[in-house]
């Protein structure tokens, strides 16, 4: 038979690793083997040099492959480790065949090293071997063609992980690509399909190709390059899973299924930088302020073209498409643009996800461009820091850059929601969660993060239509969401069963700790941040109601604050005038982690429960609600979920949750407008003397208290005198029966908020009527029980006022000090 002979010059060979598999190589014929490879292994070690490697005769069977190798993998592979094994295993099972001892034959494959002094010389000096390849042929048929590097180019990238646009299963997805414009079963990527490479162009050119319907979109709206960068649009769970663990630091499969993810420097939002663009069709609208700060169309520009340059350089980018809100009358749509497998699944559990026939003719009102990852130029005009979350209401866009904490996603559709829900629909838009029960019964709560929305609206004996977002129209309640973003500190399954159960694949645990061996959540484990959180589809929550509306009003406003003074009651009555002071004044204790930088209970004010995501002024807000709760008939409650006994920094401890829901039950049944009522100081609140399984004493801060009674004084006063001075910038568009709902703290020295307050007059209670009608519950009409009627500017009858309470005999006359400084 002919025979051909070529040579391969080892710079020719591609650059991947050594797979010699087991049977490859024969044993040479010398009588001992060289250094660096044992005796009586079938598996050579090839260090690179002549002593290592002594000329072996490698015989192959007919139908295995040719194996190449090259310089860089001769220089010390370890081809006898377990991953070197793993990875040649398919070959070796079924190629690669140990040949039984035998003599020479013309039909095997020969691999020989050339035996001229001049290549021992040759291969002695550089280490460089020059093989030859022999192979006995039948027929010019069966000759393999040379090998040549310019024509098959081994394409690299700076990226260390491989391109999957060119490398594994994804390829063969793109060979495979159709014009389905938004598929969630298939993750189009770019195809690189390149001609005329040469050695000096390796990358050769790329031909125009046909392009969807989404990137044709992107390209025109927002210049995104699509032939650069590869575009994934609305992946599955599964997916971002995958792209989560390959490029993204601190992401992990905990014992439940959930992934982690980092969120990086910034563990809460970032209200400082918030920005709204100051434009003519929403300039008379905006509320501006601390809380929305102006923005002018310039700078706008700047950092929206900064956040598209930076997604042009991501290899892969992720679009999520979704709906904000249930009401298909009232919802909007939402496009999400980000970099992070992360932000794409947590905006996935967020939204409400549109089926398939939805997604065809998706066009979005509204786009979040995320680039979180890279900052802003803060020396731009009216920036403050390298963080900016910036949304146009003309353009219906929104640009994050800066921060790469999920939560600004979703709090800037809210921002969008408190802006296009009343000014355009007349629509309450509310900070709150909202479950229903059996009877159709809605209560909604209102409050802040921190103050237990999520937690107590997930109660195993009623609906939950949501836990944070909601709308209130002339149908009913709506959710604006499509999951929950619950925070995880302390989480338990007996204190939460509902929300640790949620904890499963397609979840997503932000900032938490786990055990790097059994990958278990410590869910008490702060190191990172106070604000871990979890962020699940609402259909997590086995008592979810899907879809999350209800055609019923509420029947229950429920006004949460987290009060860290522990002067507060932990439930109290309101009538119409207090519901619309303290909805308002919107008081709390800002938990630590909810926003950067606050790692300890500070008093804060936030109107209406929701002031840094308000965009229009908060009375528009408080007259909206005024008019709902009137004419529904709605009940008001303020619930105090705080501190109980003294502060938090003198001893007092948190309310426990039991505690808590104890009372809610009593306000679902009605056993709580059932029970005797009590005046309590200063603030003027209605306070139950009993609650069903409460105990008595917890009911009223005087009796709870632990720290002195000088104390006690000192903080009601400080607290009375802080809702005071926040509420006089409402002050001239409030009414007067809600100027007086507040409370009322003697005439006196100055009030300042210092521990030493000695010098103003002691303020007497009136918790005892000395004699008068004992004040009784009545959810509607407040009327005592053979009693006066109380109302929020009572008139007395021959007896002395107190301004915005019910009547009590034999008290003196309290009045508000028109001036605080606070």
């Amino acid at each position: 038979m002919p025979t051909s002979t070529f040579r391969i010059s080892p710079m020719l060979l591609p650059r991947s690793p050594v797979l010699f598999s087991a049977g490859c190589f024969r044993r040479p014929r010398s009588p001992a083997p060289g250094p660096g490879a044992a005796a009586d292994s079938p598996i050579r070690r090839f260090a690179g040099s002549a002593t290592a490697f002594p000329r072996p005769r490698p015989l192959l069977t007919s139908s295995a492959c040719l194996l190449l190798t090259n310089q860089r993998a001769a220089m010390g592979a370890n081809l006898s480790t377990p991953a070197a094994r793993a990875l040649t295993a398919p070959s070796s099972a079924s190629l690669l065949r140990p040949l039984p001892p035998s003599p020479p034959s013309k039909s095997r494959i020969q691999l020989q090293t050339s035996q001229t002094n001049q290549h021992h010389q040759r291969h002695r000096q550089n280490r460089n071997p020059i093989y030859v390849y022999t192979r006995n042929l039948s027929s010019t048929a069966d000759m393999a063609p040379p090998l040549n590097n310019a024509a098959d180019p081994v394409e690299r990238s700076s990226s260390p992980y491989p391109d999957p646009r060119q490398i594994g299963p994804k390829s063969k997805i793109l060979a495979a690509r159709t014009s389905n414009y938004h598929s969630t079963s298939l993750r189009n990527m770019v195809t690189i399909n390149t001609v005329n490479k040469t050695a000096l162009h390796p990358g050769g050119v790329q031909p125009v190709r046909e392009h969807t319907e989404l990137e044709e979109e992107l390209h025109q709206t927002a210049d995104i390059d699509y032939d650069r960068v590869a575009i994934v649009p609305n992946p599955s769970v599964a997916a971002l899973y995958e792209d989560a663990l390959v490029y993204e630091t601190g992401s992990a499969i905990t014992s439940t299924g959930a992934l982690t993810a980092y969120s990086g420097a910034k563990t809460g939002r970032s209200p400082l930088d918030k920005r709204i663009v100051k434009e003519p069709s929403s300039e008379n609208e905006i509320w501006w302020g601390p809380v929305n700060k102006p923005m002018t169309p310039e700078v706008w520009r700047i950092n929206r073209e900064r956040a598209i340059d930076y997604l042009n350089t991501r290899n892969r980018i992720y679009v999520v498409d979704g709906f904000a809100g249930w009401d298909e009358k009232y919802r909007i749509k939402v496009r999400v643009v980000c970099a992070r497998a992360y932000h794409a699944l947590f905006m996935r559990n967020m939204l409400i996800r549109p089926n398939r026939s939805e997604l065809e003719h998706f066009h979005p009102d509204y786009t979040i461009y995320n680039a979180g990852s890279f900052p802003a130029n803060r020396y731009t005009e009216g920036m403050t820091s390298g963080t900016s979350v910036a949304i146009n209401f003309a353009e219906k866009e929104m640009v994050i850059l800066g921060t790469e904490y999920a939560g600004e996603m979703k709090k800037g559709v809210f921002t969008v929601l408190f802006y296009e829900m009343p000014v355009k629909h007349n629509v309450l838009t509310l900070h709150s969660s909202a479950n229903e029960g059996k009877n159709g019964d809605v209560t909604v709560f209102f409050g802040l993060s921190g103050t237990g929305k999520t937690t107590l609206s997930a109660d195993p004996n009623r609906a939950l239509i949501g836990d944070d977002e909601h709308c209130w129209t002339e149908r009913g309640v709506f959710n604006i969401e499509g999951g929950c973003y619950a925070k995880c500190l302390g989480l338990s399954a007996e204190k939460e069963p509902d929300i640790f159960n949620a904890i499963k694949f397609g979840s997503v645990l932000e900032n938490v700790v786990f055990n790097v061996e059994t990958r278990d959540v410590d869910f008490d484990d702060a190191t990172l941040t106070e604000n871990t959180r979890c962020a699940y589809p609402i259909e997590y929550i086995q008592n979810a109601k899907i879809p999350c509306i209800s055609e019923n009003h509420p029947t229950n406003i429920i006004l949460l604050t987290c009060d860290a003074r522990g002067v507060l009651p932990p439930i109290s009555k309101l009538n119409s005038a207090q519901t619309m002071f303290h909805f308002i004044s919107g008081y709390t204790s800002k938990m630590a982690g909810t926003e950067d930088g606050v790692t300890e209970p500070q008093a804060t004010f936030s109107s209406c429960f929701a002031q840094p995501f308000l965009a229009l002024h908060p009375m528009r807000y408080a007259k909206m609600l005024a008019e709902k709760i009137e004419q529904h008939k709605a009940n008001a409650w303020l619930l105090n979920t705080g501190w109980v006994g003294a502060g938090a920094s003198t001893g007092g401890k948190r309310c426990p949750l039991k505690y808590t829901r104890a009372i809610l039950d009593g306000i679902h049944s009605g056993e709580l407008a059932k029970v005797e009522y009590e005046n309590y100081e200063t603030f003027n609140l209605a306070v139950p003397k009993t609650c069903p399984g409460v105990p008595s004493e917890l009911l009223n801060p005087r009796n709870a208290w632990t720290a002195g009674n000088d104390s006690f004084r000192q903080e009601v006063t400080k607290l009375g005198g802080l809702f005071v001075e926040n509420f006089k910038k409402y002050a001239d568009e409030a009414t007067a029966d809600v100027i007086k709902a507040g409370p009322e703290i003697n005439v006196g020295p100055e009030i300042k908020d210092v521990p030493e307050t000695n010098a103003s007059p002691e303020i007497k209670a009136a918790p005892e009527t000395n004699g008068g009608p004992e004040i009784k519950a009545a959810p509607e009409t407040n009327e005592t029980n053979g009693g006066p009627e109380i109302k929020a500017v009572p008139e007395t009858n021959g007896g002395p006022e107190i301004k915005a309470s019910s009547e009590i005999n034999g008290g003196s006359e309290i009045k508000a000090s028109p001036e605080t400084n606070v």
